[in-house]
């Protein structure tokens, strides 16, 4: 790779720029004129040192100097005026190989926007200036960034949209001022004479306000260089285009008798005379024009109904027509589709190809540092042996697949007699299976009595070989004695449980009938002896609660005889142990 040579005076000026404090940098941003001046013009030299300056954003720095209050600016206007010609200068000629995007539709537009405020100002301050040398003084620096602008549009023409486009240059263009004014539209005819096509791609509204001050400046200024440079923009405007000859036409009505009585016998009646013939030629252009659009849209409506009657007669034909197109448009674009994949397919091999090439590098580099050198011939040896192995396989594979596609037809008939041969088999199988049901009542004349004595046989063998365990009479004894113990416990503790659910449920009643008596009882003011009697004796509760199990009891009685089916177990007295008459000394297990 090459390397780049930078100007040292660039590099030497860029770190100065970056290491400098802020109020610096204008004064330090001037030596580069002289750098620009100390090479020939048009030599491939100046293109090298602006590409360096481009590159090392001093542009950028330049631009941001430009967008200062001049009052903080060491030496004011004149550094500003200085740096504006650089800027030009530089963007001039400049073709940069880097970031040309941003350039073209960034820098170059920020700069000539920078242009049109800077002259803005310097307008301003002329108009309000007092003295004549302070005047002078900001008509020279008006003239010299403006100059710059022209300089700038001059080598990038795509940028005279842009300041057409402008408020601030409409607004630099709005002045009673002759220097200021006639410097401006000096630039728009210079705009003209470069690029004006330009003039019909920008707002209506801007094209409109810009001949409404050309206008104006000739029905009010009585100065000649600005009915000059009026007349002579007004003349390039209708020469290039025929659309703004007719709008002067039909906008400004009385613009040819104020000509004619203003401007007519001084010094400019060669440009008076060209405009006023093209606006009079432009009346009768205008009325020729309406003509030729009415015969244009008698036509169209006549060739329009004679084109509705044709396609009213030929519905199929535009059917087969619409058709064919869809058809062709279809097979066109499952065309392009096919390629496309096949191109990504491809490319896609491509990649896989490249890939398992460089892996396949990777491994022998890698192979070379882990493997011992007198096993790598082996080492590869194998390698190629698995290639090969591989290979091998995938033709195989290759090979079955094509045969299989070649046999394919053959196999799907091969498929079909399987499938019916295996509906008739499984249809006679369940016929047979029919036939041997209707004969199962018969019972089985091959088990006959020898068969049956030989399985007897067997089964008294395997009781004999797997007989049970047998117990003695003590211990079946004491195994009866230890049941009986055991049932004694339990139906005792039964009975004890019982005992104690039913005095669980009487203390569960009268805390119920209490709980109901005091919610249902009144405030403690309003209280009554009776009432307070209710709580002192203890046989109210229990007599309320005797009255809700009467109560319940009735309603039990009275229910339907198959409700009561579930309680009549729970309702079951206990038996105790002594009044069983059960003779459990008759009870054995294993024993007689």
């Amino acid at each position: 790779m090459e390397s780049v040579i930078v100007d040292p005076r660039i590099l030497s000026l860029a770190i100065e720029v970056t290491e400098s404090p802020e109020q610096n940098v204008p004064v330090i941003l001037l030596k580069l004129k002289e750098i620009l001046n100390s090479v020939p013009l048009g030599s491939s030299e100046l293109k090298k040192i602006k590409q360096d300056i481009y590159c090392y954003d001093l542009i950028r720095y330049c631009l941001l100097v430009l967008r200062k209050d001049d009052t903080k600016i060491q030496d004011g206007w004149m550094t500003i005026s200085q740096l504006a010609q650089i800027l030009s200068q530089c963007c001039v000629g400049l073709e940069p190989t880097e970031n040309t995007e941003e350039f073209y539709n960034e820098l170059l537009p920020s700069a000539a926007e920078n242009f049109l405020i800077l002259g803005r100002r310097l307008q301003k301050y002329y108009i309000s200036a007092v003295e004549n040398e302070e005047k002078d003084e900001f008509l020279w620096h008006f003239q010299s960034v403006i100059g710059s602008l022209c300089c700038l549009l001059t080598g990038h023409i795509q940028l005279t949209k842009n300041v057409l486009q402008s408020g601030h240059f409409l607004h630099l263009l709005l002045t009673d001022d002759v220097e200021t004014g006639s410097a401006i539209m000096t630039v728009l005819q210079n705009i003209l004479q470069v690029k004006s096509e330009d003039l019909l791609t920008i707002k209506e509204k801007t094209l409109h306000s810009i001949l409404d001050e050309l206008v104006f400046k000739l029905s009010s200024s009585t100065s000649l260089v600005i009915g000059s440079v009026a007349i002579k923009l007004l003349l390039l405007m209708t020469k290039s285009h025929p659309e703004i000859m007719m709008l002067l036409n039909n906008r400004y009505t009385g613009l040819r008798s104020m000509l004619n009585k203003q401007w007519f016998g001084k010094e400019i009646d060669q440009e008076l005379k060209q405009l006023l013939n093209l606006l009079h030629s432009g009346v009768y252009q205008e009325e020729d024009q309406k003509f030729y659009q009415a015969a244009c849209k008698i036509q169209a409506a006549w060739k329009g109904f004679q084109t509705r009657k044709r396609m009213k007669k030929l519905p199929c034909a535009v059917i087969a027509l619409q058709r064919n197109f869809r058809n062709k448009r279809e097979k066109q674009l499952l065309k392009l589709k096919k390629q496309k994949e096949e191109d990504d397919l491809k490319l896609q091999m491509q990649l896989q190809r490249q890939r398992a090439m460089r892996i396949s590098q990777e491994y022998r580099l890698n192979l070379l540092e882990i493997v011992h050198p007198g096993q790598v011939g082996k080492h590869i040896q194998e390698m190629e042996e698995k290639s090969a192995r591989i290979i091998q396989k995938h033709w195989r594979g290759y090979r079955q697949r094509k045969s299989f596609s070649q046999q394919k037809q053959s196999l799907k008939e091969y498929k079909a007699a399987v499938i019916l041969q295996r509906a008739a088999l499984k249809f006679l199988r369940k016929c047979h299976q029919k036939k041997k049901m209707s004969y199962s009542w018969q019972g089985f004349p091959e088990f006959t009595d020898a068969r049956r004595m030989e399985l007897k046989q067997k089964i008294d063998n395997y009781i004999k070989q797997h007989s049970g365990s047998e117990m003695s009479d003590v211990a079946s004894r004491e195994l009866h004695t230890q049941a009986q113990e055991q049932l004694g416990h339990y139906f005792l503790g039964r009975a004890l449980e019982e005992r104690a659910q039913q005095r669980k449920e009487a203390l569960q009643a009268q805390i119920r009938t209490n709980i109901e008596q005091l919610m249902n009882m009144p405030n403690l003011r309003e209280v009554t002896e009776q009432e307070a009697e209710l709580f002192i004796s203890r046989s109210r509760p229990v007599a309320a609660r005797a009255k809700q199990a009467h109560l319940a009891t009735l309603i039990e009685k009275q229910a339907v005889w198959w409700k009561k089916l579930g309680d009549e177990v729970e309702d079951e007295e206990i038996i105790p142990k002594e009044s069983l008459n059960i003779d459990f000394g008759t009870l054995f297990i294993g024993g007689t």
